[in-house]
């Protein structure tokens, strides 16, 4: 029996520019969340933790 190891998956770093772009397809045409999701390979939890961070930098007083 063979056995495959995969190492070196490269994380993808995604631009605040991106983030709101992808985010922004939620909505569109009756895409879900779970859609939007799967159109980019991502989880929904990708595009929550997102828009919390967002919302977070937004309220704050900087």
């Amino acid at each position: 029996m063979t056995q495959e190891i995969l190492i070196g998956v490269e994380r993808r770093r995604w631009s605040d520019e991106r983030k709101l772009a992808i985010m922004a397809e939620v909505g569109v045409d009756g895409a879900s969340v779970s859609d939007v999701a799967r159109r980019h390979d991502l989880t929904r939890q990708h595009l929550y933790q997102w828009r919390t961070s967002f919302r977070q930098r937004l309220s704050s007083p900087d």
